[in-house]
């Protein structure tokens, strides 16, 4: 009697950022299936993929060690089937995460001579379970997450780029991996200013001092970390606030950009005690001069940097940018740990903490009403998010490690 043919998701319930095996069993040796996977993303748009595979001589299909003969990914992935989906209706620019933080649901079928034989699906969650939020009001505007964990933990202030308005995920995902994280708004939220422009960076100060204030976060363990006009500002950040003890940016700039996305009242981004801080418009970007006057001073940091780019960034040279900020800390012989991961086939969203689908067309900036274009491949921007996540969180871990923490 022939074995009964099976698929199994393991684990079918993970963090965004893990990794899953799928798994279909009962097959005869070397027998040709297909492995379905379908989704539905926080737009309510669908989102499909499909490979085949030949069974192994045990009569075994396994993602995690075993190339698809066929489909939308090549190579071996074991989470293939979830980042190489493509929307299943037109006029899609990309995938959007679950709202207000809520797990996505990925239904796996197995296909023989044309008929389902198996089905499995995956729960991925957004935020750990037990993992506490707690919205900051008044002088500063954003949300807090904490472990479920006892403290006090490391803490690390988030910050988004362009698109304004609130990084919820990024901060979700950093308290579910054991830290304290302020998702900050700057811009484009509730009574903030709508556009990226004049805005004081003491704001951020403030937003340190209320961290060090709280009792579960170790306040003399702190990092930054930002993407995009996020990660200049980190970069900024942690140029000049001495209890930044390391700052991680993604696809930064080296530089202070100008105001952005729109028609702005000011042409500049940041303030200081009241005065702009000099700045270099992108059209300028190839301009020494223009570069060296806005140059963030990194070697003014207290503490080890990483940064994360993408050499097919679509928006800015990412990749360039960030290089440059190496060659400024190695020639100030720079003491703290500098870490540079640089993809050669990823994008704007090079190194995201999510494992999800990485196809995009033009994306709509929200603040400016503009299409962008990201850059990066479905399989680069995916495989930097694989090789990132790790790495990032191995950084975070060293950085902020040791050193007395507060009762």
């Amino acid at each position: 009697m022939a074995a009964a043919q099976t698929l199994e998701v393991s684990p079918n319930q993970v963090l965004v950022d893990e990794s899953a095996a799928i798994r279909a069993t009962g097959l005869q040796p070397n027998q040709r299936v297909s492995i379905h996977a379908e989704l539905v993303d926080g737009e309510g748009r669908g989102w499909a993929s499909q490979a085949e595979f030949n069974a192994d001589e045990r009569g075994v299909v396994d993602t995690s060690n075993q190339a698809p003969a066929n489909g939308s990914y090549r190579g071996v992935s074991a989470m293939g089937l979830v980042w190489s989906m493509k929307p299943t209706e037109k006029h899609v620019a990309s995938y959007r995460l679950p709202r207000q933080l809520s797990p996505q649901i990925i239904e796996f079928r197995l296909v023989s001579n044309g008929q389902q034989v198996a089905d499995a699906r995956l729960e991925q969650l957004m935020v750990a379970k037990g993992v506490r939020r707690t919205k900051v009001e008044g002088q500063l505007h954003g949300v807090f997450f904490l472990p479920n964990t006892e403290g006090p933990h490391p803490g690390v202030l988030v910050l988004g780029g362009s698109e304004g308005g609130l990084p919820r995920e990024r901060a979700a995902w950093l308290a579910s991996r054991g830290y304290a994280a302020l998702a900050l708004a700057y811009f484009r939220y509730e009574d903030l200013p709508p556009l990226l422009e004049g805005i004081p960076l003491e704001y951020f100060g403030n937003a340190l001092g209320w961290m060090m204030q709280q009792p579960e976060v170790a306040s003399d363990r702190i990092a930054v970390m930002g993407t995009s006009r996020g990660g200049e500002l980190a970069l900024q950040l942690g140029s000049m606030y001495p209890q930044i003890r390391a700052v991680v940016a993604y696809v930064p700039a080296s530089v202070r950009i100008g105001a952005c996305c729109g028609i702005t009242h000011v042409p500049y981004a940041w303030t200081w005690q009241g005065r702009p801080l000099s700045y270099v418009l992108p059209r300028f970007m190839r301009n020494p001069a223009a570069m060296m006057s806005a140059a963030i001073a990194v070697e003014h940091t207290r503490g080890p940097i990483m940064l994360i780019s993408g050499e097919d960034d679509g928006v800015w040279p990412s990749e360039m940018m960030a290089s440059e900020v190496v060659s400024r800390l190695k020639q100030s012989h720079f003491p703290y740990a500098v870490v540079h991961l640089k993809y050669a086939h990823a994008g704007h969203r090079a190194g995201r903490p999510e494992i999800v689908p990485t196809w995009h067309g033009r994306v709509v900036n929200p603040t400016s009403g503009r299409e962008e274009n990201l850059g990066g491949r479905v399989e680069g921007d995916a495989q930097s998010s694989v090789d990132a996540i790790p790495k990032v969180l191995e950084f975070l871990r060293q950085s902020l490690q040791g050193g007395p923490t507060q009762p």
